[in-house]
C-alpha cells in the first residue's frame, strides 16, 4: 500500500512539473516575441526672445508652443513668432519670438496756401496787385500716425487719420484786363456779390464800387430795400455752432455801416417788408451734424432795427410757429411777398400756398407730388407773383415720385384751376415775372421770364436756356445763351426794375459762366458786363 500511494504521487509531481515548465516557456516566448522598450530621446532647442537665447529640453516630436510653454514664454497680440506654433522641432531647431507693439502719434502738419491769379477789370490793363484782403494764410492739418515697432526698432509709420483744423486762404494776385464792352445806361442800383463783397453800381455799367465788404457773404440772403439804401444778407457764422447770421449794410453812404441783427442760421429766407425800409421777416433752421446740415423750422418772424444799430426782439411773437413742413419738411420753405403785402406766397416740397400775414393762417393753393432726391437734400418749387398779385406762376412736379418730368404752371389765386403753360420745363425752372410794361396801344402788359432746360428729363444735372413769355404762356421764345452755346447754371434772373435807356426795353440781369450780363428781354442781344469769373448774386431796385 505504501508504495503503492507513493508511486502515485510522484507521477503527479512529473505531471505538474511538465506544466510548470510549460508555463516558463510560454513567457519565454512572450517576452521575445514583445518589442524592447527604450526610453523617450529628449531634444536641444534654444528660444530667441527679448534679447536673449533660452536653451530648452524637451521630448523629439514636441511643437513650438509646446516649446514655448515650457519655457514659460508668452507671446503679445502683435508678437510674430518663426517658425508658425503647430510646427515639430527637431534637434538643434532655433524659435525666434519677435517682440510687435504699435502706437498712436498725432502730429500737426502746415498745409501752405495756394497763389492764385485773379483777372481784374478794377485795375489797368497788365498790372498785378496783391489782394489786400487775400494774402495768403497756411492751413493747419491734424495727422494721425499709427506707427509699429519691431523688437523696439520703428518699422512703419502709416497716417490713418486727417483732420482739418484750419483751411489755408489761397493768396490771391489781382491782374489788370481790359473792360469787356462799352457801358450801358442802367435805371436805379444794381448790386452783386463779387468774390464774397457786395458791389453797386449806378449809372452806368463801369460805374462801380465796393459797397459791404470783408464780411465773408455767404449769398443765402442777398436783397436790397425799398429805398435802395440797406442790403440785407447773410454771411458764415464765426461761431461753429452756427451756420450763418443775418445782417444789413448801409451802401448809401460813403462810409460802412454794418449792424448785426442777432439772427443766425437763415438758410432759405429772410426779406424786407414791402414799404418799410427797417423791418425784416425771415425763416430760420437749427443746425445738425447730419446732412443736410440742419433741421428747418419752417417758421416766419419780424423783428425791427434803427440806423443807430438797435435791433428788436423778435423771439417772442412769430407770425407763423415752427412746424412740420410738410413731406420733407426738414428741408425747409421758402417765402415771398404778394404785391400787395397782405400775403406771402410760400413754397415747400409738397405744396404751394399763401399765408396770410395778419393771421398766419396758411392755404394750399397747388399740391405737388413730392420729388423721392435718393440724395440728402429736398427739391422746392421755385415761384413768382405776377405783378397785379393774381396769378402764382410756379413749377409742379409730375407723379410717381421719381419722375422726372416738371411743368411751369399759372395758378390764378382767387379762383379758377392751375393751367399748365410750359410741359416739362424743368425742375429748376425758377421763373421770375418782368414790372408792368406799356405797349405801343397802351394796353399794360407784363411778361414772365423763365429757364428751360435742355435735357428736360434729366433736369436735375442739364444746364437752361433763358426763355420768355408773355403771362399767359403765349409767345415763347429764347432769348439766351444763342444756340449751340454753353447752357446757365439753374438761379433766380433778375428784370431791370425799369427800361434800359439803350434799347428803350427791358433788361435781365444773370450770371453767365460766373460773370454778370445784361441780356435784352425783346431782342435778346446779350451784354456782358464783368470779367472776373467770379459774381454769383444779384439785386435791382429803383429807389
Amino acid at each position: 500500500m505504501r508504495r503503492g500511494l507513493l508511486t502515485v504521487t510522484m507521477k503527479y509531481s512529473a505531471w505538474g512539473l511538465t506544466k510548470v515548465l510549460s508555463g516558463l516557456l510560454m513567457l519565454v516566448w512572450l517576452i521575445a516575441c514583445t518589442p524592447p522598450q527604450a526610453t523617450q530621446a529628449l531634444i536641444s532647442i534654444a528660444i530667441a526672445v527679448d534679447n536673449q537665447e533660452i536653451d530648452v529640453q524637451l521630448s523629439a516630436g514636441s511643437t513650438v508652443q509646446q516649446a514655448l510653454d515650457l519655457a514659460g514664454v508668452n507671446l503679445g497680440p502683435l508678437d510674430r513668432l518663426e517658425p508658425a506654433a503647430y510646427t515639430l522641432l527637431t534637434d538643434g531647431s532655433r524659435i525666434s519670438i519677435i517682440r510687435v507693439n504699435e502706437k498712436f502719434e498725432i502730429e500737426r502738419v502746415i498745409i501752405p496756401f495756394e497763389q492764385l491769379r485773379q483777372p481784374t477789370e478794377l485795375l489797368p490793363e497788365g498790372v498785378e496787385q496783391l489782394d489786400p484782403q487775400q494774402q495768403g494764410e497756411n492751413g493747419e492739418q491734424e495727422l494721425t500716425f499709427r506707427v509699429v515697432y519691431e523688437d523696439e526698432v520703428e518699422i512703419s509709420r502709416t497716417a490713418i487719420k486727417s483732420t482739418i483744423i484750419k483751411d489755408p486762404q489761397p493768396q490771391i494776385i489781382l491782374v489788370g484786363v481790359k473792360p469787356l464792352a462799352t457801358p450801358i445806361t442802367i435805371p436805379g442800383r444794381l448790386v452783386y456779390l463779387y468774390n464774397g463783397d457786395a458791389w453797386l453800381m449806378e449809372q452806368t455799367t463801369t460805374n462801380r464800387r465796393p459797397v459791404v465788404t470783408a464780411t465773408n457773404m455767404d449769398g443765402r440772403v442777398f436783397n436790397l430795400s425799398q429805398d435802395g439804401a440797406w442790403l440785407l444778407f447773410t454771411q458764415h457764422a464765426d461761431n461753429e455752432n452756427q451756420i450763418n447770421t443775418l445782417w444789413v449794410g448801409d451802401i448809401a453812404s460813403d462810409t460802412q455801416q454794418l449792424i448785426d441783427l442777432k439772427v443766425s442760421n437763415v438758410i432759405h429766407f429772410a426779406d424786407w417788408i414791402p414799404g418799410s425800409n427797417s423791418k425784416i421777416v425771415f425763416s430760420t433752421v437749427e443746425p445738425r451734424t447730419t446732412a443736410p446740415g440742419w433741421q428747418a423750422n419752417n417758421d416766419l418772424n419780424v423783428l425791427t432795427f434803427s440806423s443807430t444799430g438797435w435791433v428788436s426782439s423778435w423771439q417772442d411773437s412769430p407770425v407763423l410757429e415752427a412746424n412740420s413742413g410738410g413731406v420733407y419738411g426738414w428741408w425747409g420753405t421758402n417765402f415771398s411777398w404778394a404785391p400787395d403785402a397782405e400775403y406771402l406766397s410760400y413754397a415747400r416740397p409738397d405744396s404751394v400756398g399763401l399765408l396770410d400775414y395778419a393771421s398766419g393762417i396758411l392755404t394750399t393753393t397747388l399740391e405737388i407730388s413730392p420729388l423721392q432726391t435718393r440724395g440728402e437734400w429736398a427739391w422746392v418749387p421755385g415761384f413768382t407773383w405776377g405783378p397785379d398779385g393774381s396769378v402764382l406762376y410756379t413749377v409742379s412736379h409730375l407723379p410717381p415720385e421719381d419722375s422726372q418730368l416738371f411743368d411751369l404752371m399759372a395758378v390764378t389765386l382767387w379762383g379758377g384751376s392751375p393751367i399748365t403753360l410750359v410741359p416739362q420745363a424743368g425742375m429748376f425752372s425758377y421763373p421770375v415775372a418782368s414790372p408792368v410794361q406799356e405797349r405801343a396801344t397802351s394796353e399794360l402788359f407784363y411778361q414772365v421770364a423763365y429757364l428751360q432746360a435742355i435735357f428736360p428729363t434729366q433736369s436735375e444735372t442739364s444746364r437752361y436756356r433763358l426763355a420768355v413769355m408773355d403771362r399767359d404762356g403765349s409767345n415763347k421764345r429764347f432769348i439766351f445763351p444763342p444756340e449751340g452755346e454753353l447752357g446757365l447754371e439753374p438761379q433766380n434772373v433778375v428784370w431791370s426794375p425799369a427800361p434800359i435807356a439803350e434799347s428803350g426795353g427791358y433788361g435781365i440781369a444773370l450770371v453767365y459762366q460766373g460773370n454778370l450780363w445784361i441780356v435784352d428781354a425783346t431782342s435778346g442781344e446779350g451784354q456782358q458786363i464783368t470779367g472776373d469769373g467770379l459774381v454769383n448774386k444779384i439785386a435791382w431796385i429803383l429807389p
